[in-house]
């Protein structure tokens, strides 16, 4: 199949708006599926997994193939949590449209905001179907205002509504300025546009029309004329300002009842960009070799590990060698069901088996690639919350660690982290229930249970003020004993100096020989200080000690210096420290103040806010924050922000801890030492 008869669609959009209801019904009128399944039951393409099924949303990427009308359509049905955004980025790099779903609430419009910003950072040509309009009293013309706020492109509408709620009757097309009545089961009847709303379709074509001609002068110099141009010069229009990312335009409907679902369809296939414009508008040769982007991974019980692709140019086929590895299977994917094929052509996005190395976002090549050619690529997700996790069953240990590799592989947003000093494995991901969906695959599908809890913090201590310490150890065992002296000076130092020696013994009391261990075991003792914690912005100054000619060596000075430190530290007034993290938060502007109320819970302090740039109707807010009320921070933020919030953090300095916290803090350490 020609590449130029292929659509590649993302169906993207907040949770609860109905993507994977949409995808059934566009399944269900192409003929691809025979009955309809539903999300509520638990039997639809979409959704297959079983965490997806238990929770009832989209938990990763599901593709889905069909055919009508002479083309093929790749559509990805995508995660609309926030906390699974990443499934989503890394899936719309490799379509030619996104279908951003949203349904017809004032309220819940703002949880547009990283899907819409995304895709126009991207420039990845995107419209709007409006869903569920059999469930809302909102004026459409109010629906589109909260669109337009939200955009940065121009949002036009294609269609206008007739009725609303239970009493919607149908669309109006403003193109052809023709009116439809929905009907069960069946397309759209063309019925005579109602007198009532001739006045509303006339202003809201005409605004299409404006906002087309500001992009077509040929367009611009008929509306000056007064002429009105002929339904072909509009769609022509239309297509080439989707392609562009230049305009919005918006659709609506009732997924469930397959109401609207044809005209969008319709709508795809005359008006979407085909694989060869997407891929010449980022600057893909058509000569230029195979090449493929990683869009997702799966391991799957019975196929192993399936790698899905875009292919950009060039031909796969079985054995076909990319990036070092040996393709062993191609297949087109019904939800977890696959199909095998015999190749893939450019433009077209299918599943490849066997690509053991193959990473989410990773450009594969057979070698004929231009090296400087750059293809759209996704930034990690930094992470925001974090489990320490280990296996319910010590005996699981080894599986679970491999089980947490083929986790990372699949979810990219996922992060893994051994921590040594607290003796902790922190699993890092974008939520807590990103990182649930996460435990609940390892169980499912690896057949491990783990036990989660908060990730423990890394509390320093420091001292307040110096002393002068002494430490012998001697010990007589037969034969050669053990024998070590130090006079040493214990000092505060600077925050954030660490840990300086310095040596400034005369006279050979302790011989050059020595100096070395006692330096070692100062770094040794002051890994566990007298309140349980490292102890770090601390000088020790050696300026005196005895040895013995026989029985001194480097354990006996190490041990000394530990005497020393053990006696004097408790007397500097030692204090804790905790970690304060620089945390820049972003919101939607109506809830910053709830979100200041909320970094002051938190003991945090704000420095400041400001409008977020490229973000329409946000703000974004400076604070630091002890790292130690960070854990459940992005749960709070979500939960006030109808789940839109998140952050960034980076370790910024040590601070003393507030003497109320510091017994507590010091009573939970002992308690798991």
């Amino acid at each position: 199949m020609a590449n130029d008869s292929i659509r590649n669609v993302a169906i993207v959009g907040p949770s609860g708006s109905g993507k994977t209801t949409l995808l059934e019904s566009l399944l269900f009128v192409t003929g691809a599926i025979g009955r309809k399944g539903r999300v509520a039951d638990r039997n639809t393409v979409g959704d297959a997994s079983q965490e997806a099924r238990e929770r009832q949303i989209s938990t990763e990427v599901n593709a889905a193939t069909t055919s009508y009308g002479g083309l093929r359509y790749n559509f990805l049905d995508t995660p609309g949590a926030v906390d699974l955004l990443q499934e989503m980025r890394h899936a719309v790099i490799g379509v030619d449209l996104a279908v951003v779903v949203v349904e017809p609430v004032l309220e819940r419009m703002i949880t547009l905001a990283p899907f819409l910003q995304f895709l126009d950072a991207h420039a990845i040509p995107h419209l709007v179907f409006i869903n569920k309009m059999d469930r809302s009293e909102v004026r459409y013309r109010e629906l589109l205002g909260a669109l337009r706020r939200l955009s940065s492109r121009p949002v036009i509408p294609h269609q206008y509504a007739i009725g609303r709620g239970s009493e919607l009757v149908g669309y109006i097309d403003l193109v052809t300025e023709q009116a439809y009545a929905y009907r069960d089961g069946a397309p759209a009847g063309q019925i005579a546009l109602p007198e009532e709303y001739r006045e509303r379709e006339q202003q809201a074509r005409a605004e299409m029309l404006e906002t087309l001609a500001d992009f077509d002068d040929d367009l611009m110099e008929l509306l000056l004329e007064d002429r009105q141009p002929d339904p072909d010069q509009i769609i022509a229009d239309l297509r080439k300002t989707l392609s562009a990312d230049q305009v919005v335009p918006v659709f609506m409907g009732v997924a469930e009842q397959d109401k609207g679902v044809r005209r969008l369809l319709e709508a795809i296939a005359r008006e979407a960009p085909d694989p060869r414009e997407r891929a010449a508008a980022l600057g893909v040769p058509e000569d230029a070799g195979t090449i493929a982007t990683v869009l997702k991974n799966w391991y799957l019980p019975h196929a192993g590990k399936l790698s899905l692709v875009r292919v950009w140019s060039g031909r796969i086929t079985d054995g076909t060698v990319l990036s070092g590895m040996r393709v062993g299977g191609l297949f087109r994917l019904m939800g977890l069901q696959t199909e095998p094929v015999a190749v893939a052509e450019a433009g077209d996005i299918v599943a490849l088996a066997r690509m053991d190395e193959a990473r989410t976002g990773q450009i594969l090549h057979d070698g004929a690639a231009d090296p400087g050619l750059s293809l759209p690529s996704v930034e990690p997700a930094k992470p925001m919350f974090a489990f320490a996790i280990h296996a319910a069953n010590r005996a699981d240990e080894v599986k679970l660690s491999g089980a947490l590799q083929k986790l990372v592989d699949e979810d990219p947003a996922l992060r893994l982290e051994h921590d040594a000093e607290l003796q902790q494995t922190l699993l890092w991901g974008q939520g807590e229930m990103h990182l649930r969906v996460a435990l609940d695959r390892l169980r499912n599908k690896y057949n491990v249970t783990v036990e989660a809890r908060p990730p423990r913090t890394p509390y320093r201590e420091t001292i307040r003020k110096g002393t002068h310490a002494h430490g012998r150890h001697k010990k007589q065992t037969g034969g050669h004993g053990q024998f070590g002296d130090v006079k040493i000076e214990i000092r505060p130092l600077p925050r954030g100096t660490g840990f300086l020696f310095e040596n400034r013994v005369v006279g050979g009391a302790v011989p050059k020989q020595f100096i070395p261990a006692v330096e070692a075991g100062a770094r040794e003792y002051l890994q566990k200080g007298p309140l349980g914690f490292p102890v770090v912005d601390v000088g020790i100054v050696l300026y005196d000690g005895q040895y013995h000619s026989v029985d001194s060596n480097e354990l006996s000075f190490k041990l000394a210096v530990g005497l020393a430190l053990r006696d004097g530290l408790p007397k500097c007034a030692p204090v804790l420290l905790e970690p304060i993290l620089a945390v820049t938060i972003s919101v939607p502007s109506d809830y910053t103040s709830r979100t200041l109320q909320l970094v002051s819970q938190k003991r945090g302090q704000i420095l400041g806010y400001d409008r977020k740039p490229d973000w329409p109707g946000w703000d974004e807010i400076r604070a630091q924050i002890p790292q130690g009320e960070m854990h459940d921070l992005i749960v709070s933020l979500r939960s006030l922000s109808q789940g839109t919030g998140f952050f960034e953090w980076t370790f910024d300095h040590l601070q003393e801890v507030p003497e109320r916290l510091q017994s507590q803090i010091v009573a939970e350490a002992q308690a798991h030492s």
